[in-house]
């Protein structure tokens, strides 16, 4: 039957880079030699529709027929039987073909909670579109349009395949969804939200500069706008009764594409899969792209990270694999029904085949307990024991999560930066993301996994019935013949493991490339202090102040000193620069003479003592590298010349000069913060340096701007704000141990013999 009523047309299929999209095109080019593709692909990039098109089919889902045929005959396939037409679905939709026989519409947004604007373009706009641009083109084609179960809304009982039954206004919902970012732009530019971001944002970059409160201020708010948008649809969605606006989505674009097709006269099937998984059989079994419903929650699970979860163990959990559902589409896009009466189709298990959640959780624990995931630490991972206690008991474990989990972040704030601190905020940091991803899946996945519905399959297995025997065997999508515990145990579970499993999936702690032989304009940019030397400008005045003084005079001194603190702390939280000014004051009167003779007589020795190992080793290797390496650095400058001859450039902060006497005040405003990475960008535009090859060390939340300047950014002994920052960008943290202990010198006064 498919091969007959599909020989000699052309099929459109749109959505191809998606998974079901990928799973229908590989079937069609591969088992149907006699049918013509068209294939929507919107230009990326620089590449072409055509160049994406042959990308997709080095694909590993296209693998087994690349091997099969050779690459000769694929070449030949998509030059004689494949046209593509460049654009999307929508407004951009291009012309088609005059002579298609059927149009596959695999593409949508299948997030659960995308903001409202983009789920209702893509889901009911972007369809409406392409059906009519089909209308226009082939007013005899057959729509075969790609739903999912779960339009029929929270419910519970039975689901049969009809036309949904609610009462919805598709264009209204449509004019308010694309009507609400201009509203919540406007809202989100009110006083009260931008004062907020910046509070936020200056809280957290203050060191930074006031470009990067900015600019995150300014992302802060797009992110409150995205945000809104995605409360709209997830509150718009539960207030008409679907779990989230994805399937709301869905549902009113069913109802507006009914309506198309019945003014064009165009005959339409529904195909609705319930939740799409990996392949069982074809193009080979356990084929899967990217994650899906299932493999966050099952992963999260082997990796013991998933104490517990709201469900009903009873509860179906509809699965279907995916060759199925291409099976589907493929078989009812060679059966077009009349024009005036379209086909709905239920592709899924839980009527005839039901998995409840109670035997997927104990397939999936007996192929972990069998196979267990590892860490290099712990050996085999612990694996839960789910009791199935309920939403609320699961609620109220996660609001305790939450609170212990902003505790521990509050007090390690409050404590001095060190490697066990990096490591304890390592751990809050993981724990963290483990209550987030219960609090994500918790809420999206809710209504899903304690739904008491059944979808009946009659239409879609008398569909699969009315194949002939060998296209039952090649396209067959019965229910029935799926073997949970074969699924699961032997096929699915292990295909979503493997790239933990396997060592280039494998996580790992994130290290910093070696440098190697870099070409011209490769630039190696250290800071000094924290990172080089476990000095600060405090701890070197210090030094050098009770250097000149008797042993009688310190606890003067350091009780001046102490008193000074906490006003020179504040004013380095609010500006690093501020801080300078304000301590370099304290060199007012030294002379030029005296210090440059006291670096030279006692400091050298001292910083090359107090340097980093691993600092010393990094800087050598980049020098043997080939690479120009610079210090920038709020030190003064005569402080820093023991180590230049380390560097090919130091960049460091000079004090105005009277009569050969300090002033105390700053030549330059010092490169600190922000200014450090607009100097590395004026330097590079004029010196052709390469910043993406580029490598930078920093320590502290205030580098964040110079490393986010380079390709290669390296964060060194970070403090909590720059740590924290590494890890969301996943930037390589090194720890490069100082050697401790301090000299006794001392800083000449003016006038001094020195």
């Amino acid at each position: 039957m498919i091969h007959q009523a599909l020989a000699g047309r052309r099929v459109l299929v749109t959505g191809v880079t998606g998974f079901i999209g990928q799973a229908v095109l590989e079937r069609l080019l591969a088992d149907l030699p006699e049918t013509e593709v068209v294939v929507l692909v919107r230009p990326r990039s620089s590449r072409t529709g055509r160049e994406r098109l042959e990308r997709l089919v080095e694909q590993p889902a296209f693998a087994g027929w690349r091997e099969r045929v050779g690459d000769e005959a694929v070449a030949r396939t998509l030059d004689e039987r494949v046209t593509v037409a460049e654009g999307g679905i929508g407004a951009d939709t291009p012309e088609l073909p005059e002579d298609l026989a059927a149009v596959i519409h695999c593409a949508a947004t299948v997030s659960f909670d995308p903001p409202i604007d983009e789920a209702f373009t893509i889901n009911v706009a972007g369809a409406i579109g392409l059906y009519q641009t089909v209308a226009r083109a082939s007013p005899a084609a057959h729509l075969v349009h790609v739903s999912t179960a779960y339009v029929a809304g929270v419910r519970k009982g039975v689901v049969p395949e009809t036309s949904l039954d609610h009462d919805a206004d598709w264009r209204a919902e449509l004019d308010a969804a694309l009507a609400a970012r201009a509203d919540v732009e406007r809202a989100s530019r009110r006083p009260e939200v931008l004062d907020r971001c910046m509070e936020a944002a200056r809280r957290e970059h203050a060191r930074a500069g006031p470009q990067a409160i900015a600019q995150d201020a300014e992302q802060r708010r797009r992110d409150h706008v995205d945000e809104r948008l995605v409360d709209y649809g997830r509150a718009r969605a539960a207030s008409l009764g679907w779990p989230d606006v994805y399937t709301l989505t869905k549902a009113l674009g069913e109802r507006a594409v009914e309506e198309v097709a019945a003014e064009a006269g165009l005959p339409l099937s529904i195909v609705r899969p319930s939740i799409v998984e990996s392949a069982l059989r074809h193009p080979y079994p356990g084929w899967i792209q990217g994650f899906k419903m299932a493999e966050p929650i099952i992963l999260a699970y082997g990796r013991g990270a998933l104490p517990e979860f709201p469900a009903v163990p009873d509860g179906v959990v509809d699965l279907i694999p995916v060759d199925f559902v291409a099976n589907a589409l493929i078989a009812a896009a060679a059966r077009p029904p009349e024009p005036a009466r379209p086909a709905y189709y239920h592709v899924s298990t839980g009527a005839r085949n039901p998995l409840v959640f109670k035997d997927l959780y104990e397939h999936v624990r007996a192929y972990f307990s069998s196979d267990p995931l590892t860490d290099a630490d712990r050996g085999a991972l612990p694996l839960p024991e789910w009791t199935f206690p309920g939403r609320v008991r699961v609620e109220r474990m996660l609001r305790t999560g939450e609170r212990l989990v902003d505790a521990a972040d509050r007090v390690l704030e409050r404590v001095p930066r060190s490697e066990r601190t990096r490591g304890w905020l390592t751990k809050v940091h993981r724990e963290r993301r483990r209550v987030e991803f219960m609090r994500r899946y918790a809420d999206l996945y809710g209504a899903y996994t304690e739904a008491e519905v059944r979808y009946t399959d009659d239409a879609a297995f008398a569909l699969h019935s009315s194949l002939p025997p060998a296209e039952r065997d090649a396209f067959g999508f019965d229910a029935c013949d799926i073997d949970w515990a074969y699924y699961l145990e032997e096929v699915h579970c292990p295909a979503v493991s493997a790239a933990l499993r396997h060592p280039r999936g494998r996580s790992k702690p994130i290290r910093s490339p070696v440098p190697v032989d870099g070409g011209d304009g490769v630039l190696a940019v250290f800071d000094l202090e924290g990172t080089i030397l476990s000095s600060n400008v405090v701890e070197s005045y210090v030094w050098l102040r009770l250097a000149e003084l008797p042993h009688r005079a310190w606890p003067g001194e350091l009780a001046g000193v102490a008193r000074a603190l906490p006003r020179l702390l504040a004013a380095d939280r609010r500006d690093r620069g501020e801080f300078l000014r304000a301590f370099y004051r304290h060199y007012e009167g030294a002379t030029v003479e005296g210090l440059a003779s006291l670096v030279e007589d006692h400091i050298a020795e001292l910083m090359l003592r107090r340097a980093a190992p691993a600092a010393l080793r990094r800087v050598r290797r980049h020098r043997a590298a080939g690479h120009r390496t610079v210090l920038v650095t709020g030190a003064l400058e005569p402080l820093v010349e023991p180590l230049r001859p380390l560097f090919d450039e130091v960049v460091a902060t000079r004090l105005s000069v009277s009569d050969g006497v300090y002033t105390g005040y700053l030549s330059l405003p010092p490169l600190v913060g922000e200014a450090r990475a607009a100097w590395l960008r004026q330097r590079a535009e004029a010196n052709g340096d390469d910043l993406a090859a580029s490598w930078a060390y920093g320590d502290s939340h205030s580098d964040l701007p110079l490393l986010e300047a380079v390709g290669q950014p390296v964060a060194v002994n970070p403090d909590h704000g720059l740590y924290r920052a590494a890890r969301r960008r996943r930037w390589p943290v090194e720890e490069w141990p100082h050697s401790v202990g301090t000299s006794r010198v001392a800083l000449p006064r003016a006038g001094a013999s020195a």
